[in-house]
This record gives structure tokens, sequence and C-alpha cells, in this order.
């Protein structure tokens, strides 16, 4: 039995689903256990490319089952259309291989119009948000008003519930924001379909994890998003609503603490951010857009076009603190080829004071400056390298900072985005 919790360690969109796709082979069980469908993980097979958003990354391989905590919120409409999408290419999906929390609760329409309203109405203050609904309707989790997938499958529980909340919601939508109101006819009508499809696939995931673990089966944790975009520890506000720190992992799917074997860091090369927020590590310049453009930096939720710049070993260092971490891996380093010299940001200066962590305040952080370390590139084309000594001596010497810099091994080292193009160090389960 062994149990390996996979996050983030910048702003999210570090390559998490590769990874996860890569060391589900080892796993019995996939599961994810918070966020929602504001996050995308991007998996390319040979020559297709997945992009999942609820689903587990494990759900292309076959005989593994993927579970979804219930610290995940979700969009019954985007579930059912990602299911759809999945079949349609030839993928197995069934409750055999997908089990949905019956504790996780559901995005609804006003939800979504909750959160686009007030984004819109923030003008110039906007922080990025997706628009999913994701906030909103962990809002009405903590305030006891949200709706679970137990309640959509009741359907005298769930007609009684919605029926309430859509009264305050609409007064809302139409008497502070002006927009339009959620109709609660449709709703009903939609809920039906979405009951229907997604009951069979209901469960206690919980209580699946426990029994696995108890049969020593091996299971992989799956994390959305980047823990600088965590609701408690990142640059709050420019935050995602939920936990992406690997101690979420025991609420969000129900695991008991002493369970956890190992935490591994995803670590891009460079770093990215999308929406809002400071990023003393950016380029706005030439090699900004070339990461971005080499990278291939833009969202595969919104496709926006994400802000790219060095390496910023501040916030992987506070990361590796926050999560316990055991081990990185190391993403997307074929992306820094062809740059004659490569910087990483090693500490901040502040009114001439040397700052070594994350200030909580933002906009003490946004006066602070980063101080590099510059070091020589490589030309040298390394996508086949399957083991350290393949790769060119200054990516070894770049892989070799980021170790020292974090004190973490860097276990997985990714040269491309195909699953074969990844250097294994350490087996980690």
């Amino acid at each position: 039995m062994s149990t390996v919790v996979v996050v983030g360690t910048q702003w999210g969109d570090e390559g998490k689903g590769k990874i996860v796709d890569l060391l589900t082979e080892q796993a019995s069980a996939v599961v994810r256990f918070q966020g929602g469908n504001n996050a995308g993980h991007t998996l390319v097979v040979g020559s297709e490319k997945f992009i999942l958003h609820l689903i587990p990354s494990g759900i292309l391989h076959p005989r593994k089952q993927c579970l979804i905590g219930n610290g995940v919120v979700v969009d019954p409409e985007v579930l059912i259309g990602e299911i759809e999408r999945l079949r349609e290419r030839g993928v197995r999906v069934t409750p055999k291989n997908l089990a949905l929390s019956e504790r996780a609760h559901v995005i609804l329409p006003y939800h979504k119009a909750m959160d686009l309203a007030r984004e819109q109405a923030k003008g110039r203050k906007k922080i990025g948000t997706t628009g999913r609904g994701i906030g909103p309707c962990y809002e009405d989790k903590a305030a006891r008003t949200g709706i679970r997938v137990a309640d959509l499958l009741n359907r005298k529980v769930f007609l009684a519930r919605v029926r309430d909340v859509l009264k305050e919601k609409n007064f809302i939508l139409e008497k502070y924001y002006g927009a339009e109101p959620v109709s609660l006819k449709l709703l009903q009508r939609d809920s039906l379909r979405w009951a229907e499809v997604l009951g069979p696939f209901t469960a206690n995931v919980a209580e699946i994890i426990d029994r696995a673990l108890d049969k020593g089966k091996s299971l992989l944790f799956e994390g959305a998003q980047g823990t600088h975009l965590d609701l408690d520890h990142g640059t709050y506000p420019f935050v995602t609503s939920s936990n992406p720190v690997a101690g979420t992992v025991c609420a969000g799917a129900g695991l008991a603490p002493g369970r956890i074997d190992k935490v591994v860091g995803l670590v891009k090369a460079y770093t990215t951010r999308v929406g809002g927020g400071p990023f003393l590590a950016e380029e706005k310049g030439p090699i900004g857009r070339h990461l971005r453009k080499i990278g291939g930096e833009y969202g595969s939720t919104t496709g926006r076009p994400r802000r790219c710049g060095w390496l910023d070993a501040v916030v992987v260092k506070q990361s590796a603190r926050l999560n316990g971490l055991n081990a990185i891996a190391l993403t997307k380093l074929d992306v820094l080829t062809g740059l004659k010299e490569i910087k990483v940001c090693t500490a901040y200066r502040l009114k001439g004071k040397k700052v070594s962590s994350l200030p909580a305040d933002v906009s003490v952080l946004e006066q602070c400056q980063p101080v590099y370390r510059v070091l020589p590139g490589w030309s040298e084309d390394i996508s086949r390298a399957r083991k350290m000594e393949d790769l060119p001596k200054a990516a070894q010497r770049y892989v070799a900072l980021i170790e020292e810099l974090i004190q973490v091994p860097a276990d997985i080292v990714s040269v491309g985005a195909d699953r074969e193009a990844t250097i294994l160090r350490q087996p980690l389960f």
C-alpha cells in the first residue's frame, strides 16, 4: 500500500496532467480532491491531446479507478459533457471506473451568473476569475445553503432547497447587479437529466478509498491549481476559492492524515500565471513572449495567454515547506532550450533588505524586487533524454541548482509533452 499526493507549487499550470498520467501506471486509483472545472489538465498520448477539467487524469488508463472527492465542486453539465467527449474518442467511462462523491457540492446556473456579474462589476479591479461559478459554490457550501450531489438525486429535497436559494440569488442578480435572473423552470428541467446521468456514478468515495487502502492498493491523489493560489496561503485576494495544498486531501477526499506516504510537488522550469496578482519574476518583453510561444502557454480552460517569467525559487521553496514535499517533478525543461542565459529568482529585495519568503501583504510584495542568479543556457535538443547524463551539462547544472535552492530532490524531470519524454530518477510508489 502506498499513497502519493501530487500538488502544484506555483500558480497552477505546472503540468500536473502529464505527471499524474505517468504515475497512474503504478496506482490502482486516482483521486481528485479540490477545485472545480476552473482547472484544466492537458495530456498528450502519442498524437492525441486530451484536456480534462473534472475527471482525474488517470481515466486514460484501462483498469484504473477514478474518483472525484467531496472537496471538488462539480458542474453537472461540464462533467456530463466530459464523459460524453471521452466516450466519443473511445475512452471507457462507466460507473466501474469513475465514481463521484455523494458529498461533493454542485455548481448551478445561479453560481455562474453571480460569478460573472461580480467580476464585471469590479471593472479594473478584476481578479481574473474564470467565471465558472467555483467561488460562489464554495461560498454556499460555507454558508450551509449549498446543494450536494446527494441532494440533486433527491428530487423533493432538491426542489425545496433550490426554490428558497434562488429567491435570494435572483434578487441580488436583478436588483444589485442589473443582470438577468435564473429561471427556476429551466433549472428544474435540467436537474432531472443531471440526476439521471450522474446517479449511477454517485458513491461514498471516502469509503471506497478506505477499502482500497485496507486491501493494500496504491492510490494517487491529484490536486488542481497551485499552492500560491491557495485561499489561505496564496497571494490573496488573487487566489482560487479552495485549498490546493497537500493537507486538503484529508478533508477533500476523506483520507486520514497518517495515510499520506509521499507528497510530490510539480515545478515548471520557469513560471507562469493567469489573471491578476503579483508576479515578481515576470518577463514582459522578448523572453516572456518566447516562453509563451515555445511552451504553448495559453490557459487550457480559458484560452487566455499566460504571463511568463523566470523560475521563482522563493515561491517554490515556500510551497515545499507548506506541502512537506518529498520530491519534485520538474516539468517543461525543454522549453528553455535555445536561451543563451537562464535566470533564477533566489530572493527578493525590499527597501535594501533581503527577503526570503513572500510577504502576506500583496501591496508589500509588489514593492519587492527579484534577486537573480544567472546560469548559461543550452542549445541541444533534450527531448530524447531518458537519464540525467543525457542532458547537456548546462541543463544538469540548472536542475542541480533548483534542488539546492529548494532542498528537495527532482525525482522526475520532464523533457517534452509526450508521456515518454521523461527522466525517472527515483520510483515514487
